[in-house]
């Protein structure tokens, strides 16, 4: 059923379409992303030790941490990843049908840097103009985000522009950067080509910021996949493995993963 009626999610559709990104405030439960921080705490741990051991710090740059997260237990609930609003919304800019294809964190500490501003995908053709959306994050934290502990700051209608516009506008001002803080339980969803980056955690709690991809069904980047163990995908309701449809089904989820997946300054 969902929080928004048709006319509301048509609605946020259209303000996604001018702004590259909305927020739906409130909308998933504390409790339940409370219980996904708790499951995910070791997991981040287990990279951070892995840093150390290996005099680095972070996989995403100094401080920030790409972690996958094992499509299992709470991290494999399609009340979470198959909410009909926020599929409603994506079908709405990125087409009917669309694929679930990414399921990861991405986790400032302290000591982390400003990235630089980036897109998460090139566009699809060098030598033509921006098409309309073809793969979203959708995103949300797994704390409370303010200005000290590291929220995104991204731009509005960067999506509909060309790299070199978009930077070019970013550089001359005609777009401001805009930090977007957010409550736990807040959702963003934003086309992956809007001019972004993270910015320093400055507080002394990790930031873990969950991102779950969703696009075209003709759309596939071999190195953004989940791993989807067969006995779950068994028990998911219909809609639920419809979206899950071109990931490999394996027998078991692995722990760790190979963080191959890089943001580019696309």
């Amino acid at each position: 059923m969902g929080r928004y009626d048709e006319g509301t999610r048509d609605a946020l559709a259209e303000a996604f379409e001018r702004d590259g990104f909305v927020l739906l405030r409130g909308h998933f439960p504390r409790a339940t992303l409370e219980a996904w921080r708790d499951a995910f705490a070791p997991l981040l741990q287990a990279h951070v030790d892995a840093a150390r051991a290996s005099a680095t710090s972070g996989n995403r740059g100094p401080g920030r941490y790409y972690v996958t997260l094992p499509f299992e237990g709470e991290f494999a609930d399609p009340s979470i990843f198959c909410d009909a609003d926020i599929v409603g919304i994506v079908e709405r800019v990125a087409g009917r049908d669309p694929v679930m294809c990414q399921l990861a964190t991405d986790t400032p500490v302290h000591g982390s840097e400003y990235q630089d501003w980036h897109r998460d995908t090139p566009p699809l053709f060098d030598d033509a103009p921006e098409t309309p959306s073809f793969q979203l994050a959708v995103n949300f934290p797994l704390v409370d985000v303010d200005d000290r502990n590291g929220p995104l700051e991204t731009t509005r209608g960067a999506h509909r522009m060309s790299r070199d516009d978009a930077y070019a506008g970013l550089e001359a001002g005609r777009f401001a950067a805009e930090r977007v803080p957010m409550k736990l339980g807040d959702v963003m969803i934003r086309d992956v080509r809007g001019l972004h980056r993270g910015t320093p955690n400055l507080s002394g709690e990790p930031r873990p910021m969950v991102v779950i991809g969703y696009s075209r069904a003709w759309y596939f980047r071999p190195e953004v996949h989940i791993d989807v163990p067969r006995d779950v995908f068994a028990a998911l309701p219909a809609r639920a493995r419809r979206l899950l449809r071109f990931n490999p089904l394996v027998e078991a989820t692995a722990r760790t993963f190979d963080e191959n997946y890089r943001q580019f300054a696309y």
